[in-house]
Order: structure tokens, then C-alpha cells, then sequence
């Protein structure tokens, strides 16, 4: 089995794994067998129902819902809302659209043609006026504006300003040279201040770690993934054999019920039901079914027999009242006579039902 085969040490393992997984393994076994057993009969009967139960209610609960809620819709949109939106799109079609149609031909474009005319010789002549005089102010206050602001102002910025500009240059680059001096001195202080801590933290904090991560958490950390490894190798190998054990225990179940219930039931029904009802159908039913039949032909016949007298004492009561009919001239070109076998209804015979 898994469990002898599992037992033995494979290569690269050590004594504490195969004493490990042994125990763990059928504690594992025994609590996973009951669950699969469960599991497999759950998902069995959940079948069954689904076959039996679920998938026809689905069904009908499909069909009901389609006659509720799918066809009365299909049929307020076929036969109420189309034609309905037909006949709004036909009124919106004469009532605004070719209005629309009619108020943008006969009005707004005369309008239209009327504004483009307009534009083209009244505002357009008038703006190139209004450009011209325009540009000749636009020329003189670019004069004045050359002469009376950019000219002095070009004299003040190269005589006054940019001496003042070098100077303070100058002092600025004495300033820069200072705080250079500062900031080196600032970072010499905090470069010693850092490189203190650094060994301190290492030494009160970052060593002691190293030191418990090494001897104590990583080996407790390897035992516990061996551990887990192998609950999970045991739940694997369990399921397993909890899956054949359910397949036996399904098996033996079945075969149980079929030979407590189908086979006598089976054996019933071929051993006494079918000879009972071949006996009964070839002693009773079929006689009877024949008599039937028989009681059936006499009944036609008797019925044929009195409406073949009710039709001879029709046509008797009918010549005793009225007299013999006129028989047709059957005398043609040829001189023929009516023959022997002409049969008329007056004769008494009906020429429907005899020959």
C-alpha cells in the first residue's frame, strides 16, 4: 500500500522526515476518509437530483417564465409599440419634418442669400476702410512708442543697469564661495553623527538579529516546512485512498441493492407478472376484443338491414301518396328501349346499397 511504500526512507531523507510522515499519514488517512465518503455520496444524490428533480423544474420553471413574462412582451412589442412607433414616426414626419423642410427652403434660405449679399458688398467694403485707418494709427503710435519708451529705455539698461548687474555678480559669487564652505563643514558633522549610529544600531540591533534568524528561526522555520510538506503529501495520498475506498464501499453498495431489490424484482417480473399477462392478454383480452369485434359486425349489419327497410318503406309510403313518377324517355336515335336491368327508386331498391 501507500503507506508500507511511503514508509521507507527515500534517498536524501533523513530519519525525522520518514518519523514524521508515518504518524501524519494515518491520522490524516482516518480523518479523510469519512469526509471523501461524504463528499462522493453528496455529489451522487446531487446528480440524481439534478436528473431527476432540478433539471425538469428548471424546465418547466423556463417555460413558465417564457409564457409569463417573454411572450406577453414579445407580443405588446410586435402588435402595440411598432405600429405605434410606425404611426409617430409618420406624424413626426408630417407634422415637423416637412414643416421643417418647407420653413428652410421658402425662408431661411432667401434670408440666407440675402445676408451673403450684404456681407459681400456693404460690410466687407466698409472693414477694408475701417483696416486702412487702422493701420496709418497703428503706424504713428509704433512711431511714438519707438521714440518716447524703447530709446530710453535701451539707454538706461546699458548705462545704469548692467553696471549694477556686474556688481552684483560679484557679490553673489563671494556669497555662493561661503555657503559652500558652510555646507561642507554641515556635512563632515552629519557624515561622523551618521557613522556613529550606523555601528551602534549594528552592533546593539542588526547582529543579535542575524544571529537569532540563523540558530534559531531558520531551523524551526525548516522544521515546520518539512512538516507541512508532509501534511500536504499525507492529505494528497489520503484523498487518494479515500477516493478507492469510497469507489469499494460505492460499489458494494450498489451491487447490495441490486441484489436485495432489482434481480427479485427483475426475477417477478419475468418469472410471474410476464406469464400472468400473457395468460390473461391470450385467455381474455384477446377473446374479448373479438367478441367485440363480432358484436360490432352484427350491430353494422343490422343497422344496414334496417335503413335498407326504412329506405323501401320511404319510396312505397311515396309512390301510395303520389303516384308513380314519370319515367324518362330513354328512346334515342337508335331506337333503344329501356332495359331490363335500369333500376329506378320507385322500384323499391336502393341503387346506393344494392348492386
Amino acid at each position: 500500500m501507500d503507506l508500507e511504500k511511503s514508509s521507507e526512507p527515500a534517498r536524501g531523507e533523513g530519519c525525522l522526515v520518514v518519523a514524521i510522515r508515518v504518524p501524519v499519514r494515518i491520522v490524516v488517512l482516518v480523518l479523510v476518509v469519512p469526509v471523501r465518503m461524504v463528499r462522493d455520496a453528496l455529489v451522487v444524490g446531487g446528480r440524481f437530483l439534478n436528473d431527476t428533480v432540478f433539471r425538469p423544474v428548471g424546465r418547466a420553471l423556463l417555460w413558465v417564465g417564457r409564457a409569463v413574462f417573454v411572450w406577453p412582451f414579445v407580443g405588446l412589442w410586435r402588435y402595440v409599440l411598432v405600429p405605434l412607433g410606425r404611426a409617430a414616426a409618420w406624424l413626426g414626419k408630417v407634422l415637423v419634418v416637412l414643416p421643417a423642410m418647407a420653413f428652410h427652403r421658402y425662408v431661411l434660405t432667401p434670408l440666407g442669400h440675402a445676408a451673403v449679399w450684404v456681407y459681400a458688398y456693404v460690410l466687407t467694403p466698409a472693414g477694408r476702410a475701417l483696416a486702412a485707418a487702422g493701420a496709418g494709427v497703428w503706424a504713428g503710435l509704433a512711431w511714438l512708442g519707438r521714440y518716447l519708451v524703447v530709446v530710453p529705455s535701451r539707454w538706461v539698461y546699458r548705462w545704469i543697469l548692467t553696471p549694477v548687474g556686474h556688481a552684483a555678480v560679484w557679490c553673489g559669487r563671494g556669497l555662493a564661495w561661503c555657503g559652500r564652505g558652510l555646507l561642507w563643514l554641515l556635512t563632515m558633522i552629519v557624515t561622523g553623527v551618521g557613522t556613529a549610529l550606523y555601528w551602534t544600531a549594528r552592533v546593539l540591533l542588526v547582529l543579535p538579529a542575524l544571529a537569532v534568524w540563523r540558530w534559531v528561526l531558520a531551523p524551526v522555520g525548516r522544521v515546520l516546512a518539512v512538516v507541512a510538506r508532509e501534511i500536504g503529501a499525507a492529505f494528497g495520498h489520503a484523498w487518494r485512498i479515500a477516493g478507492h475506498v469510497s469507489l469499494a464501499v460505492g460499489r458494494f453498495l450498489a451491487a447490495l441493492f441490486r441484489w436485495t431489490f432489482v434481480e427479485p424484482v427483475r426475477w417477478v417480473y419475468r418469472g410471474v407478472l410476464t406469464p400472468v399477462g400473457h395468460l390473461v392478454r391470450d385467455a381474455v383480452l384477446r377473446p374479448a376484443a373479438e367478441a367485440g369485434r363480432r358484436v360490432g359486425r352484427a350491430t353494422r349489419q343490422a343497422l344496414d338491414s334496417v335503413r335498407t327497410t326504412v329506405r323501401r318503406t320511404r319510396a312505397d309510403v311515396r309512390r301510395a301518396l303520389f303516384g308513380e313518377p314519370k319515367r324518362p324517355d330513354l328512346t334515342g336515335s337508335r331506337g333503344t328501349t329501356p332495359g331490363r336491368g335500369v333500376r329506378n327508386v320507385s322500384d323499391g331498391q336502393d341503387f346506393l346499397t344494392k348492386g
